[in-house]
């Protein structure tokens, strides 16, 4: 009966993925990024509106089971959905042993290549850069070294790492774990230490799982919306699923190595548009600390807004308030239009 219901349910959101407006793209390819074969998932209504490149998080989370709970965005946007190396697709279909160098500074490399082929393949000569989670890392890196290639950086579930001295986010966690009892998850947190830059790939991740399971409305997240856009997802068979869940594994890895960044110290000048927009009761990546990089931030535009009702994964809990941030404040800014009615 669940899979019969699975089964009708995936059957149904594919019939809303199908683009059939003229000037539309739906297309789905493994291009060769970095040596090894990476997938690129390009979707829209209309190849003049603006191309958004996306930087998933995890890492290794692809978004791609995103795409039907997106579908909306597409009417405004050509989205450009990219599984990183160590994640969906590209995980699958070249296993552990083929997924090659796994750093930030690979990764950072990837990002251009895949820029330049995007470039090229929809002959564009910017790209909209939007990073989520994990992605943020990386693309506030391109949005600082490569302003020529973006239009403007949009970050939502933003990481702001401070090299190990901020631990405002660990402190604030220890107080919530206490007040709310939870003391197996206490003590393994205060073993943890507040400094990440000393913690394992499996510390790494035990604290984002704790995080997640302990705060009700992060916790509901994802089981409503990423437990469900996995299951139901039309892009992505058992075998799909499978592989999905193995590759955030496999790519844990990369989570220590981004712990010694200091954000601010890397820098706050960004010579594009910049624009946070983060879930207003987000613990795993906090508003405070994202607005305090903000409000360091010198850009020739640059704006912060809270979504409402949001925690981690807050564009695709809430993708109607996403889309309307990004038709008032960013497509505006990176068309030279007025807003474009929804």
């Amino acid at each position: 009966m669940l899979l019969t219901y699975r089964a009708l349910k995936r059957a149904s959101l594919a019939k809303k993925l199908r683009i059939t407006a003229p000037n539309g793209i739906d297309e789905g390819s493994y291009v060769r990024i970095g040596g090894i074969d990476q997938w690129l998932s390009i979707r829209g209504d209309d190849l003049s509106n603006p191309v958004i490149l996306e930087l998933h998080g995890g890492p290794g989370a692809s978004n791609l089971v995103f795409t039907p709970r997106t579908r909306a965005w597409e009417e405004h946007f050509t989205i450009v959905r990219w599984d990183m190396r160590g994640a969906g697709r590209t995980f699958a279909a070249g296993g552990p042993a083929g997924q090659g160098e796994m750093t930030l500074d690979r990764l950072h490399r990837d990002a251009l290549e895949v820029t330049a082929h995007v470039r090229a393949r929809l002959e564009v000569a910017k790209v909209l850069l939007v990073a989520n989670s994990f992605g943020t890392v990386t693309g506030l890196r391109l949005a600082r070294s490569h302003p020529e290639l973006y239009s403007a950086y949009v970050g939502t579930d933003q990481n702001i790492i401070g090299g190990g001295r901020d631990t405002s986010s660990y402190e604030g966690l220890l107080a919530r774990l206490e007040k709310a009892g939870k003391r197996k998850e206490l003590a393994a947190i205060r073993e943890m230490g507040p400094d990440r830059t000393a913690w394992t790939a499996h510390q790494w991740s035990e604290y984002a799982k704790i995080v997640t399971t302990t705060d009700p409305l992060t916790y509901d997240t994802m089981k409503t919306v990423v437990i469900r856009s996995l299951w139901f997802s039309p892009l992505h068979n058992l075998r799909g699923l499978r592989s999905y869940l193995q590759a955030m594994n496999f790519s844990e890895q990369l989570g220590p190595q981004s712990m010694p960044v200091d954000e601010v110290a890397e820098g706050t000048s960004f010579d594009l548009p910049f624009f946070l927009f983060q879930g207003d009761s987000d613990v795993l990546t906090p508003p405070g600390p994202a607005h305090r990089f903000y409000e360091e931030v010198t850009a020739p535009v640059k704006d912060f807004a809270l979504i409402r009702g949001a925690s981690h994964f807050a564009s695709f809990r809430h993708p109607d308030q996403f889309l309307d941030l990004m038709l008032s404040k960013v497509r505006p800014v990176v068309t030279g239009e007025t807003r474009v009615s929804r």
